[in-house]
Parts: C-alpha cells; sequence; structure tokens
C-alpha cells in the first residue's frame, strides 16, 4: 500500500509539474490577456521542446503512425498516442546533432500530461485523431502559413472549400489549449465563435481561409496564435535602447514606443505589466517594433522612400491555385507489365484501384529510358510541388506506389543486353571528365562546409562567457556587445559562404547541361551515319524528350535533380541500362545521406 501511494504521488507530480512551472514564471502578472496566453503557450511548447519539431515533420510522424488513414472522429487511447509522441521526440534526436540533443522521456512525459489534463479532463483514457492532430500542429514550430494550409487540408473537401462544421470543430479543440494554461474565460469556445471569423455565410477557400486568419488583426479567439510565433521570432532581437521605466540599458525582444510622449520607450516586460513612469500614461498609445534601426539607416530608408527608390512591397503570403492538385495517376507515369514473377506481382498487389486497361499500355512509349527518366522527373516534381501533399487519405502511399513501380522496372530490365564496346569506350569517357569536374566542385562545397563549422564553433565559444568574465559586472556588458557584434559578423560571413555555395552548385548545373546536349549531339550524329542491321528492323533507340503532357515534364531529368549530390545525378544521366539497379542504390544512399546533411545544418544553423 505504501508503494502504491508513493507510486500515485510521483505520478501526480508528474502530470502538475509543468503546471508549476508555468506558474513559477509568473505569467499571471501580465495584465494583457493575448500577451498572457501566448507567453504561457510558448512557454509550454519550448518546455516541451515542440518549437524543435516543424509542422512537415509533424506529418511525417502522422503518417508514420498511421493517423492518415483514420476517421477524425476515432478515438485513440494513451498508450497510442505515447507511441505517436515517442516516434516525434526519437525521430527528433536523429535529426539533432550530438551536441544538442534532448531529453527524450521527459520530453514524452510532459508532452503527454500536458495533452491529457487538455482534452481528457474527465478521465476516459481516450483522445480523437482530430484533438491529436489539431493540438500538435498548433503547438509545433514552424511557420504559420505552413500550418494553416495543413489545418485547411483538413477541414475542406475534395472541390478546397472549407466545411464549416469542420471548422468549428478545429476551434473547439484548438481553443482548449488556452483553456488548458488557465486562459479559457477570454479564448475559449463558444458557438458564436466560427461567425467571428466568417461573418458571411459564403464559400471559404484556401487563399480567404488564410487572408482571414493572417489578418492584422487576426480573428479575436485566434488572436494569441500568430502572437505565439511573433514571440519566437522576437526572442533573441537586441535593441539598444534605454528603457525609461526600468532604466536598463538594452531591451530583448519587442520594444515598444510612446506616440505621444517624446522619446518615452518600454521593454516588454514593463509595458506587459502596465509600468508607467513620468507624465507617460497607460493610456496613451504605443507601437510594437520587433526590430532596431539606427538613425542612419531611419535616415537613408526616409530619403530612399522620398525618392522613389524603395520597391513595393511584396504580398505578405503566395497566393495558391484556388482548385486543388488532383491526386497523381500512376497509370499514366509507368504503365504495369504482366505478372511474371514475385516482384511484379508484389506491385500488383500494392497498387490500388482498377487495373489499367490494356489501350493505355499500348500506347506508352517504346524506349524504357524515356519511361524510367519520366518517372524520376514526375516524382521529383510530386515531392517538391507540395501544394496539398500534406496528410489528405487521397494521395495515401503514392510516394511507395511509385518507387514499387520503378523496382519492378529496373527488375524486369535486368536481364537486357550490353552495349556495344564502342558505345562503352564512349560513355566511359565522358563519364570520366563527368566525375573529373564533379568532385573538384564537391571538395570546394566540402571546404565551404568546413569554413561553416568552423566559424559555428567559434561562435558557440564567442557565445559563452567564462566564470571569470561572468564576475566582471561592470565590463560584462561591454563584452556581451562585441559578442553580438561578433556574432553578426559571422553570421554575414555564414550568408556569403552559403550564397557562395549555391553559385558552385548553379555552375555544376551548367557544365553538367552541357557534358549531356554535347553527348546527346554525338550520339545523334553516330546514329545518324549508322546503317541499320539486317537482324533488326528499326535503328538504335535515342534519347529524346516526350511529348506528353499528362507523364512527362517538358525539361530534361537533370533540370529535376537541382542540389542533389554528384552520385545521384551521375546515376541518373547514364544513357545505359546496364548496372542500373546498383545505380538505384548508389542514388538512394546518396539521397539519404544528402537529405540527412541538409537536416542537420537546418536546426545546427
Amino acid at each position: 500500500m505504501i508503494e502504491e501511494s508513493g507510486k500515485r504521488r510521483r505520478t501526480m507530480a508528474e502530470k502538475r509539474q509543468l503546471f508549476m512551472e508555468m506558474r513559477a514564471q509568473n505569467f499571471d502578472v501580465i495584465r494583457l490577456s493575448t500577451y498572457r496566453t501566448a507567453c504561457k503557450l510558448r512557454f509550454v511548447q519550448k518546455r516541451c521542446n515542440l518549437h524543435l519539431v516543424d509542422i512537415w515533420n509533424m506529418i511525417e510522424a502522422f503518417r508514420d503512425n498511421g493517423l492518415n488513414t483514420l476517421d477524425h472522429n476515432t478515438e485513440i487511447n494513451v498508450s497510442r498516442l505515447e507511441t505517436i509522441i515517442s516516434s516525434i521526440y526519437y525521430q527528433l534526436n536523429k535529426r539533432l546533432p550530438s551536441t544538442h540533443q534532448i531529453s527524450v522521456e521527459q520530453s514524452i512525459s510532459l508532452l503527454l500530461n500536458f495533452m491529457i489534463a487538455a482534452y481528457d479532463s474527465e478521465g476516459h483514457g481516450k483522445l480523437t485523431v482530430f484533438s491529436v492532430k489539431a493540438m500538435l500542429a498548433a503547438m509545433c514550430g514552424g511557420k504559420i502559413l505552413d500550418k494553416l494550409r495543413y489545418i485547411f487540408s483538413q477541414i475542406s473537401d475534395s472541390n478546397g472549400l472549407m466545411i464549416f462544421s469542420k471548422f468549428d470543430q478545429f476551434l473547439r479543440e484548438v481553443l482548449k489549449l488556452p483553456t488548458a494554461v488557465f486562459e479559457g474565460p477570454s479564448f475559449g469556445y463558444t458557438e458564436h465563435s466560427v461567425r467571428t471569423c466568417f461573418p458571411q455565410q459564403k464559400k471559404v477557400m484556401l487563399n480567404m481561409f488564410l487572408d482571414t486568419l493572417m489578418a492584422d488583426p487576426p480573428p479575436q479567439c485566434l488572436v494569441w496564435l500568430p502572437l505565439m510565433h511573433r514571440l519566437a521570432h522576437v526572442e533573441n532581437v537586441f535593441h539598444p535602447v534605454e528603457c525609461s521605466y526600468c532604466h536598463c540599458e538594452s531591451m530583448m525582444g519587442f520594444r515598444y514606443r510612446c506616440q505621444q510622449c517624446h522619446n518615452y520607450q518600454l521593454c516588454q516586460n514593463c509595458f506587459w505589466r502596465g509600468h508607467a513612469s513620468g507624465p507617460h500614461s497607460n493610456q496613451h498609445q504605443m507601437k510594437e517594433h520587433s526590430s532596431w534601426k539606427s538613425p542612419a539607416k531611419k535616415l537613408s530608408h526616409a530619403i530612399s522612400k522620398s525618392l522613389g527608390c524603395v520597391p513595393s512591397r511584396e504580398p505578405p503570403r503566395p497566393l495558391f491555385p484556388e482548385q486543388p492538385e488532383k491526386p497523381l495517376d500512376l497509370a499514366h507515369i509507368v504503365p504495369p507489365r504482366p505478372v511474371s514473377n514475385m516482384n511484379e506481382a508484389m506491385v500488383t498487389h500494392v497498387s490500388s484501384g482498377a487495373p489499367t486497361p490494356t489501350k493505355r499500355c499500348q500506347r506508352s512509349s517504346p524506349d524504357p529510358a524515356r519511361d524510367e527518366h519520366a518517372l524520376i522527373a514526375t516524382f521529383v516534381r510530386h515531392l517538391r510541388s507540395g501544394a496539398r501533399v500534406l496528410d489528405s487519405p487521397g494521395r495515401l502511399d503514392e510516394e511507395h506506389r511509385l518507387i514499387a513501380r520503378y523496382a519492378a522496372r529496373l527488375a524486369a530490365e535486368a536481364g537486357s543486353a550490353p552495349r556495344p564496346p564502342a558505345d562503352l569506350a564512349f560513355s566511359f569517357d565522358a563519364n570520366k571528365q563527368q566525375r573529373q569536374l564533379i568532385a573538384e566542385l564537391e571538395n570546394k562545397n566540402r571546404e565551404i562546409l568546413q569554413e561553416i563549422q568552423r566559424l559555428r564553433l567559434e561562435h558557440e565559444q564567442a557565445s559563452q562567457p567564462t566564470p571569470e568574465k561572468a564576475q566582471q559586472n561592470p565590463t560584462l556588458l561591454a563584452e556581451l556587445r562585441l559578442l553580438r557584434q561578433r556574432k553578426d559578423e559571422l553570421e554575414q560571413r555564414m550568408s556569403a559562404l552559403q550564397e557562395s555555395r549555391r553559385e558552385l552548385m548553379v555552375q555544376l548545373e551548367g557544365l553538367m547541361k552541357l557534358l549531356k546536349e554535347e553527348e546527346q549531339k554525338q550520339a545523334a550524329q553516330a546514329a545518324g551515319s549508322a546503317q541499320p542491321s539486317p537482324t533488326h528492323g528499326r535503328p538504335p533507340p535515342v534519347p529524346v524528350r516526350s511529348a506528353s503532357a499528362g507523364s512527362t515534364p517538358t525539361h530534361g531529368p537533370q533540370d529535376t535533380l537541382t542540389g542533389l549530390g554528384g552520385d545521384v545525378q551521375e546515376a541518373f544521366t547514364q544513357g545505359t541500362r546496364r548496372n542500373l539497379r546498383n545505380d538505384l542504390l548508389v542514388a538512394a544512399d546518396s539521397i539519404t545521406n544528402t537529405m540527412s546533411s541538409l537536416v542537420k545544418e537546418l536546426h545546427s544553423g
């Protein structure tokens, strides 16, 4: 009995840990409910390490755990919810560098207890799939535009129109977050919440949905959501200005300037708490600043604006097509072959939908290389577009079916006849020159990455003051200013190196195009001078660009592989079908290594 009571007390302490830590931050002294709610939810987000997981990683976790195949009203128990959360954090630690690993067990415990407290207050032990998606999508990191696009994909129909009942369900779920941090009286759900967002009963599509929720000001019930993102953006913004109330020599975060009192400025802590001094009053209108501009920059900007040199502002967000993108028809990309072995039987079993008509197979291109290039190009374009490839059940496992069909194509053509020795020699010479150029550019790229890593290490060392320096309070502020200046210089240096790297990749792409065009010209000349063989009724096929608008892009496959590793480009630009299976394995390894390194750079930068 004693052990059970002790275990029960530990469980209750774990459930209350996050809320006790939040109360210790003393957010309740903030007089404005919007800032108070945003600060509390931002604290929960950072304490649970959700700010390190963007919306795309969250969608990937939903797909890995099969949530995209379940109905929104399906209930899942706490053990499965814990499995989903565990997969999110374990995948996060794989992406993070070894020096920035998080405590997975603690993060799982904090987030699980917070979700149960917010969405299962009655203790049923079950949550709906839509509750999990809405909460994690709202609380994860990333851009608010991407979050809202994903949310719209969950509450819209196949025609791209928002379903008001599903939007009402979304508000019901997402407004449980302010209630969980004791801000229900200000931002709790009401039956009129939908009408406050969309007063008129009309068709709401993606662009209107984004315009409404990203407006300034946004709908009252969701005003805390964009503010939470703005808090994340300005946390490390430095203002070299003295606060007029607390007289601190600099500010971090937001800066507030009075529109009536001359040169009266407050830091965010003083403004949020309602502090005022001298002739200033809390009733005065204040302007919020999220960045700092020196007087010289302000003067130059004013002169440029008066002379008409300032470019017009870009739209706050991109415009998206009103009609949703149609699902990818795999039968138009690689027509299915007759089932003759285990690989093709597996592909036929995986593919969904009705079997492909025979006429469609007869219209397919007789050139297998062209079909393979069309498949690769369409698959890459499909991944890059991302317009509505968010989490809709209509696009279930299309990538896996594409890869399976392509693998079946390779397996069926593994026994094809080798090329003549002359073609092999020509291809070897061209590939040798190509590999040399790629090796040189990759060496330069490697040097740039090493320089970036060195600068990052210098920045980390410079940003960590020693205990001796910390004890020197009179000089600490000056040293911090020097460190910030050094940080700006390092960031500019890193930006220049990244730009140089992009230029090298552009040069590499241009060289690859020139080599490919030269190879095609020589191959065409050789094919034109050669006589048709008496044993074959047609000359050997020459790689050409297909004019099919439904399955093949108008650019060559090389154009769609920009940014991938040299081994990948080499594998897919081979004109031969010999060793094509080995080339695909090499390309897959290179893609994996390249994507891993890119993710590490993004999260470590």
